[in-house]
């Protein structure tokens, strides 16, 4: 839980941020908004879980664990940002 809420306000941070600071236009904007408090959730989801998935299967967690959530955090945030910025461009009538 507290992933989503340090997602929530990176995101509330860093979107507006991006938009009229750095000039990134509004709809990545809005996916930048969308798409970090679900990464910072499953990050921290996925931190807390692994070890004890690794002890589980008889692995050495310390072992396990950074290249396990680094490889699970990535592939599942380009997932779920290439989603979200699909959903949100076509608000914004953009096709992809």
């Amino acid at each position: 839980m507290s992933g989503l809420f340090v997602g929530l306000l990176l995101g509330s941070i860093v979107a507006p941020t991006a938009h009229f600071v750095g000039g990134i236009s509004r709809h990545v904007s809005c996916t930048i908004l969308c798409t970090l408090p679900l990464l910072s959730l499953i990050a921290g989801t996925l931190a807390s879980s692994i070890p004890f998935a690794a002890k589980a299967f008889g692995l050495d967690p310390t072992v396990i664990a950074a290249p396990a959530m680094t490889t699970f955090v990535d592939v599942t945030g380009l997932l779920a940002y290439f989603t979200i910025a699909n959903k949100i461009f076509a608000w914004y009538g953009l096709e992809l």
